[in-house]
């Protein structure tokens, strides 16, 4: 039976099991749209392309499954740019689905034209080197391999986001309705590679070594490792590191968990590793800038070195190791316990990490905030989060309360939409941090959650500056602010007018009277965080 692209996409869309589909519609797109209409598949309206990208990386984020938003030719495609860019260094299954104008009038001039003929834009070439595939589909005898590749890139071990653009009268063509049997819909099994070889070795160091660490990363959480790392971790007395998109992999009140490794955390894991460790494992971990303490050389100075990752390419990027396991990490971890049997490591427990630094007073307004979400929710929250800093420092996340920071590009106007596409398909609690800065960027997208119910409770650190360049400016630029500073809105009028609760903190029992009467479950609550700009975190930026 034939029927046409538009519909083929659709159901392509359905096989890939997308629930929703962030975006706007344009003239250029609407055939796809029209089919749409008739399929389960649920559309949601943002308010800005950037938004719909950002809502699909949520969604990719909370869920793991394959994401997607659409959007028209021209402004629509451009708009999607920097959240399919944070989607490419996130590695998350975004399909992006947008219009173009007919293939008859390229290089003609079309309005919105993206062909890259006869001087209009080129937009394969704008998103080439953020998609791991991208492809604009002028003909339909090569689209079934067209979709073939593009399932391919979503479902790999490692994914990213994938391009398909879509001239309008190719949306219009007809095809054979029985293209899509011939295309993969399970996801690819992650590399064997040599683990087996390699997992009795790791064991026998692990068993040898005075005081091992785990530097766990988000490729544990990829690999639905969490439960090995905490038998692991347990049973022979590892402490344990993670990296920031790895926080609460293991529960942080945990007398094993050292907590977040960086730059910006509290620099416990830091001390150590430093001075204790003589081991340390890393487990789906990159050594990043912001992991590694902008490479600090004394993390690793005359420690013996475990490096285990599903992608070779990982393998010793930063730094050399004893061990290189490439192999899916829940794999590797069932390998070296096997190996490992009864057996225990030798030793006196490992030396603690020391007691929490009292909070200081400028800061126990957030710390409050953040520990009385902890305990509100112990059966379960998502948290995403612009700041990053002091949420690294004062939020304990668990396995149940997921922490997802803005670790992409670090985007500002990320945490709303993000929250907003997670909260779409996890059924749980769901905050965005952000300050109001950031809040300017993406307020519009209150507006979504309005539109289609969808609960959120948005966090906004109300301090008139943007945090971070101020205390750049502060601490690196003698003081000369330039471009920090800014006169926010009355927010609560501004909550008003888009039919949303609005609640103003200034003291720690403002938070208890938040926890004790808002809706914070089923609600869509504007929580303004009243906050002093000449306050920054301890950590001293480089730059």
């Amino acid at each position: 039976m034939k029927i046409a692209v538009s519909e083929l996409i659709v159901r392509f869309l359905e096989r890939l099991g997308i629930g929703d589909i962030f975006g706007m519609p344009g003239a250029h797109i609407l055939p796809v749209y029209d089919h749409l209409y008739d399929s389960k598949i649920r559309t949601i309206l943002a308010k800005h392309e950037q938004g719909a990208a950002f809502m699909a990386c949520g969604y990719a984020r909370a869920s793991g499954r394959v994401a997607a938003c659409i959007a028209t030719a021209g402004p629509g495609a451009t708009n999607l740019i920097t959240g399919i860019a944070n989607a490419y260094v996130e590695k998350l299954p975004v399909l992006v689905i947008t219009g173009e104008t007919s293939t008859y009038i390229f290089g003609k001039g079309g309005l919105q034209e993206g062909s890259g003929e006869g001087g209009a834009l080129d937009q394969m070439a704008l998103f080439r080197s953020i998609t791991r595939y991208s492809k604009v589909v002028e003909r339909t005898d090569y689209l079934g391999q067209v979709l073939k590749q593009a399932a391919k890139a979503l479902l790999a071990p490692s994914p990213g986001p994938v391009l398909l653009s879509l001239p309008y009268n190719i949306q219009k063509e007809l095809v054979d309705e029985a293209l899509l049997d011939g295309i993969r819909f399970e996801p690819d099994a992650r590399p064997v590679c040599n683990r087996f070889a390699a997992s009795a070795d790791m064991a026998r160091m692990i068993l040898t070594a005075k005081h091992p660490v785990v530097v766990a990363g988000h490729g544990c959480f990829l690999a639905g490792a969490q439960g090995l790392l905490q038998t692991l971790s347990t049973d022979q007395n590892l402490p344990v590191a993670t990296t920031l998109k790895a926080k609460g992999l293991i529960a942080e009140e945990s007398p094993l968990a050292l907590g977040c490794l960086g730059v910006t955390s509290d620099g416990n894991a830091f001390a150590h590793i430093v001075r204790h460790a003589d081991l340390v494992i890393f487990l789906g971990a990159g050594f990043n800038e912001r992991t590694s303490s902008l490479w600090n050389t004394r993390l690793l100075d005359g420690k013996h070195v475990i490096q285990v990752d599903h992608d070779s390419n990982q393998l010793e990027k930063v730094f050399t190791a004893d061990l290189t396991i490439c192999g899916d990490v829940g794999a590797v971890l069932r390998d070296v316990l096997a190996h490992i049997g009864d057996q225990r490591r030798p030793g006196p427990l490992p030396t603690p990490a020391g007691v929490p630094a009292e909070v200081p007073g400028h800061f126990a307004l957030i710390a409050h905030l953040l520990d009385a979400l902890v305990a509100r929710f112990p059966g379960g929250a998502q948290v995403f989060d612009d700041n990053i800093i002091l949420a690294q420092t004062y939020l304990k996340a668990s396995p149940a309360l997921r922490y997802f920071p803005n670790s992409g590009i670090s985007s500002l106007g990320h945490a709303i939409p993000a929250a907003l596409g997670a909260r779409s398909i996890v059924d749980e609690p769901t905050f965005a941090i952000l300050g109001d800065g950031g809040f300017q960027m993406c307020c519009m997208e209150l507006m979504t959650a309005v539109n289609y119910r969808i609960p959120l409770n948005v966090v906004m650190i109300n301090n008139g500056t943007l945090g971070l360049i101020r205390k750049n400016q502060f601490q690196l630029y003698r003081e000369r602010y330039i471009d920090c500073d800014f006169v926010n809105p009355d927010y609560q009028l501004l909550a008003r007018s888009f039919g949303v609760s609005h609640w103003r903190l200034e003291t720690v029992t403002d938070v208890d009277q938040l926890f004790a009467n808002a809706d914070l479950t089923g609600g869509i609550n504007l929580i303004e965080v009243v906050w002093d700009k000449n306050v920054f975190p301890a950590y001293q930026s480089e730059r």
